[in-house]
């Protein structure tokens, strides 16, 4: 069920890759037309994890909300009277893993920020490399230090050190500080570098971090990274039907299918990195090694083009699982209020228990959530429009960032 909390792990997760495909995918439809509005927005999340981050010494704010006390209630924001505790990680309550994807996230953005605000963007920088260190100094889960109110709502199941690997790797492509790619070569192996991994998520970074790194060895900048170029071509090559080391599963409709729930936040981030390493092979003339094979740049972009258009419609359904486009899209949001009346039309309040005769009711959504997508289908194409379903009707910002990337390179395309 969709809570209303701000957990750092997630939110973090979007922010970030606002900036990656600002800064990798560089399309001209975003860097012409929208670097004003992407700016605002990577603005407005860095500077709450930046009081997030400096407000106390040592520590670390994460979350604000307890999703137990927020799953009771089915209400609008405008309403909500349940409390706002907050929570945090400490020296002695260590959170690994949100405090290295914090680093990441406020160092990917002082990239961005580097040319239109240098003073703003040296503040994100120096204050990602002391989140970092806190990080790495104060080793832990968060999913420990504050289990009772993450789990099972954003456990960090991958662990904290794909986080450390990750923060590191955007520092040192940020900072271009020797240390960085020091920590890189003495921790990758025992921090997931040796692994080929096939899922990249708000909580599992691995594949991002082999592809971010990559790049330095197709411009033939860092040969210490060889080895994240080979495991990128094999997380590659298990995407691409007809390879040798095809491993992924697509429904009869062609969409890639990885989990029953919220799907698509899948196919939104593996399309990314497909968009992505296509950039960096093709401005390398690079291809990725599948056994005895090659595949190219465009059959990269070919295949995440086929996600793109799925999502959009070109499905057996017909469907588009982004509400607002085309004909025919999701009524049944399972999102609160967009569920829930407006103030417009209910002025009065609408109380904890008697939002869920809305979640409950099978009319279509008052407020239709223009531009969100939803969980998406199941592995035989079918999508259930039901309110209830929150595994295939529950939107989530996870799911929209990577997608923005991508209709920004096919936008700059044509």
């Amino acid at each position: 069920m969709m809570q209303v909390i701000m957990s750092s792990l997630a939110f973090q997760w979007p922010s970030l890759l606002h900036c990656w495909h600002g800064v990798s995918l560089n399309s001209v439809a975003l860097m012409q037309n929208q670097i004003t509005n992407a700016k605002e927005a990577i603005r407005w999340s860095t500077d709450y994890l930046l009081k997030a981050a400096t407000a106390t010494p040592d520590t670390l704010y994460v979350q604000v909300g307890d999703p137990n006390m927020d799953h009771r209630c089915w209400e609008r924001p405008e309403d909500m009277d349940t409390p706002r505790n907050v929570y945090k990680i400490t020296t002695q309550n260590p959170g690994s893993d949100v405090a290295a994807e914090t680093a990441a996230a406020l160092a990917a953005a002082s990239i961005v920020f580097k040319e239109s605000d240098p003073s703003y963007s040296t503040e994100l920088l120096q204050t990602a490399m002391k989140v970092f260190d806190f990080a790495d100094r104060h080793r832990g889960s968060y999913s420990d230090s504050l289990n009772s109110v993450v789990c099972p709502f954003y456990c960090s199941y991958s662990g904290y050190q794909d986080e450390l690997l990750w923060g590191a790797s955007w520092l040192h492509k940020a900072s271009l500080n020797g240390s960085y790619l020091a920590y890189i070569q003495s921790n990758g192996h025992t921090m997931g570098s040796d692994n080929d991994d096939y899922s990249f998520s708000w909580d599992d970074k691995r594949p991002g971090t082999k592809i971010l790194l990559s790049k330095e060895f197709l411009e033939k900048t860092t040969e210490e990274f060889q080895l994240y170029k080979s495991h990128s071509d094999n997380y590659i090559c298990s995407l691409i039907p007809g390879t040798s080391s095809f491993q992924a599963q697509y429904t009869p409709g062609g969409l890639f299918y990885k989990a029953t729930e919220s799907n698509l936040q899948y196919v939104t981030s593996t399309t990314f990195l497909l968009l992505t390493y296509a950039k960096y092979l093709g401005s390398n003339r690079g291809v990725a090694k599948c056994g005895g094979a090659t595949v190219t740049a465009e059959s990269l972009v070919a295949q995440a083009k086929k996600q793109v258009d799925y999502i959009l419609g070109d499905n057996p359904a017909k469907m588009s699982y982004m509400v607002g486009f085309g004909n025919m899209y999701p009524q049944h949001v399972h999102h609160r209020g967009s569920s829930v009346p407006s103030k417009n039309a209910h002025p009065n309040s609408i109380s904890c228990n008697d939002g869920f005769q809305y979640l409950y009711s099978s009319s279509p959504n008052p407020n239709v959530l223009v531009g969100a997508i939803v969980g998406g289908p199941d592995n035989r194409d079918h999508f259930a429009d039901d309110r209830n379903n929150y595994q295939q009707s529950e939107p989530a910002t996870y799911i929209n960032a990577p997608f923005v990337g991508a209709l920004a390179f096919f936008s700059a395309e044509n």
